[in-house]
């Protein structure tokens, strides 16, 4: 009962439900013994010597304790599904709340469809032991308990007789379950493979179908579909292996007392009364011992299933808050970022950040290029401290950002990620997702500045209009749109753009960059891009490659020295080698939520070349991809 007693915080609570429904169990228990004695009654003192004149109040007894027995019954069964229902409600809660702040590293290796099968199957596997199971088991102990004084009661040398084949029974049912637990924990394991290769089929069905590769998940999923049916079968094979044997020593308890009880009859050692009152006593204690597999069976079930639900709850999770974390207060925040000599490794093989430095001053606009795996998510994931650093800090107006809460930390930092999510909500709820009260004028304002207020506009519903699940619906350009908009309306200090703008197209950036030069007045932004055309204007430059800077500086500088950033520029506008690189940059105009925001001023003309140079760039260089 070990698992049981680590889960006991989440039904213990509710114990006054666990107490009603053990005493009713045991009042409607005992009530059944009444069956036996009336039984030997009316065989001894009724039939026997002819008293029938009895036989009018021994049916109305036997009616009035039916009656009070299914009272009991039936407050045993409320009671029941009130401690299993709230006991799931409460392990429910903190599981999801677990997970709500489980690190980055948890779920990079975590399975959606292993997860999901925890919160369904086997929390509904705990709350049916904890509701009905533990009671139910717990009355199997009582029936045996109470059938035997009453047999001991009639004759005791026929009771221990009659009871020597129960430790046979017991030995039986106690192997039953040592044998059925690991298989059940191999069915719930092949089980979660099997709802994980569903779901990811159902989420990639788009790239399953675009690759014609139905055969391949088809056969993936016959493979743990196989798994998972072996296992089942694996643990028939142990059911019908123990269930014959404890049926056989269960009615080898019927047939001594039937030669032995009967020879007793009839040497009159005891009535006919009491020998069909000790057979129905033997049925009384035979049926929850010959049951006891079922309860076993739900309870090493429920067993397994509790284990898993606890490596879920003792999960350690690697990001945090310290003890005696500082509170970060908003208006005091002026998002001057340090990234001191940080050097990070996810897996404890290849760096993603070698010796990492970077000072950007608040209000500053921070360009980071480079090709895949060169760290230039790594920066922004550590800044936000979904890891946490080792080697180094990093620090957010001169304290370290592992000494500040989480929560206030996120709360001065708004992303607009390359890969965009949606909830199945409204357009409205997505663009409001990080704000807990905002108007409706500005949510539209801040769909303006993402260029999204005419595509919503256009939908059925505007801003009512309910998106698929994961912006299905919508398309990349459009669910990006929004996302920049969700970022924009949360008017943070820190401002990151991961690739913000990849899924738009090149006119339509130019038109996002431009309201972006609006809102990074007085914040820190952080802009990841492969479009130089899109880092011009940024204060400084990083360019990386494998985890380490290799070029820093403005555009116009590093546009005067040999090396990846100018080969990169040449190939991006190999179509326009004579365009300018060196125009000044537009001037930014105000806030988003200033009362009169100056339209960002560009060169039209450069621009536009800008535009058609890049929408034919082709190539790669160095490991920077386009």
């Amino acid at each position: 009962m070990e698992v049981f007693r680590q889960l006991k915080s989440f039904y213990w609570s509710e114990r006054k439900y666990l107490f009603i429904s053990i005493f009713s169990l045991m009042a409607a228990t005992a009530l059944g013994l009444v069956y036996p004695n009336l039984l030997r009654y009316l065989i001894d003192e009724v039939i026997t010597k002819g008293r029938f004149e009895a036989v009018p109040y021994l049916a109305l007894g036997v009616v009035g304790v039916m009656a009070v027995k299914a009272g009991f019954m039936f407050m045993h069964g409320a009671s029941s599904a009130r401690l299993g229902n709230k006991t799931a409600f409460n392990l429910r809660k903190a599981l999801y709340e677990k997970l709500q702040y489980y690190s980055f590293q948890y779920y990079d290796q975590a399975r959606t469809g292993d997860l999901m099968s925890r919160l369904t199957a086997d929390l509904g596997a705990v709350r049916d032991f904890v509701g009905f199971g533990f009671v139910q088991l717990l009355n199997v102990f009582m029936m045996v308990l109470f059938g035997t004084v009453m047999m001991f009661t009639i004759n005791w040398k026929l009771t221990l007789l009659t009871m020597v084949t129960m430790p046979f029974l017991a030995f039986t049912a106690i192997r039953f379950e040592s044998r059925i637990h690991p298989a059940f924990r191999s069915i719930r394991k092949s089980m979660s493979s099997m709802t994980t290769s569903v779901q990811e089929n159902i989420t990639g069905v788009r790239t399953v179908k675009s690759f014609a590769r139905e055969p391949h998940e088809i056969e993936k999923f016959s493979d743990r579909n196989e798994d998972y049916k072996v296992n089942n079968v694996n643990t028939s094979g142990i059911w019908a292996k123990y269930f014959p044997l404890m049926e056989l020593f269960a009615n080898l308890s019927v047939v001594i007392l039937l030669g032995l009880g009967g020879w007793m009859v009839i040497g009159q050692v005891i009535s006919l009364g009491e020998l069909v009152a000790f057979f129905s006593l033997i049925w009384y204690i035979i049926g929850p011992m010959w049951g006891i597999g079922f309860h076993i069976n739900n309870y090493t079930q429920s067993k397994a299933s509790g284990e898993r639900l606890l490596e879920l709850l003792h999960q350690y999770i690697h990001v945090k808050n310290k003890e005696n974390a500082v509170q970060l207060k908003a208006d005091q925040v002026q998002g001057h970022v340090v990234f001191d000599h940080v050097t990070f490794a996810y897996t404890g093989k290849q760096p993603a950040l070698t010796d990492f430095t970077l000072d950007a001053r608040p209000g500053s606009v921070i360009g980071l290029l480079g090709g895949t795996g060169s760290g230039k998510s790594t920066v922004i994931q550590l800044l936000m401290r979904a890891y946490n650093v080792k080697d180094g800090r990093i620090m957010l107006d001169g304290a370290d950002i592992r000494d500040v809460t989480l929560e206030s930390l996120r709360e001065q930092i708004a992303i607009v990620f390359q890969e965009t999510f949606l909830f199945s909500s409204t357009i409205r709820n997505n663009i409001a997702y990080g704000v807990k009260q905002v108007s409706m004028d500005e949510v539209v304002r801040a769909a303006k500045l993402a260029k999204a207020h005419d595509f919503i506009m256009e939908l059925p519903l505007g801003y009512d209009t309910v998106v698929g699940e994961r912006g299905l619906g919508l398309s990349g350009g459009q669910k990006q749109r929004i996302a920049i908009a969700r970022a924009l309306l949360k008017n943070p200090k820190i401002l990151i753009l991961d690739d913000a703008t990849s899924a738009v197209d090149m006119e339509t950036e130019h038109e996002i960059q431009r309201g972006f030069r609006e809102v990074m007045q007085g914040r820190t932004t952080f802009v990841i891009a492969h479009r130089i055309s899109s880092l011009k204007h940024a204060d400084e430059i990083l360019v990386l490659d494998e985890g380490r800077v290799v070029q820093r500086g403005t555009h116009q500088r590093l546009m005067q020295e040999e090396g990846p950033y100018l080969e990169t520029y040449k190939i991006q506008f190999a179509d326009q080698p004579d365009a300018s690189w060196d125009e000044p940059a537009a001037p930014i105009g105000e806030p988003l939520f200033a009362d009169a925001g100056a339209a960002a001023r560009e060169n039209d003309e450069a621009a536009e070349r800008e535009i058609a140079a890049s929408a034919g760039a082709q190539a790669k260089l160095r490991g920077f991809a386009h």
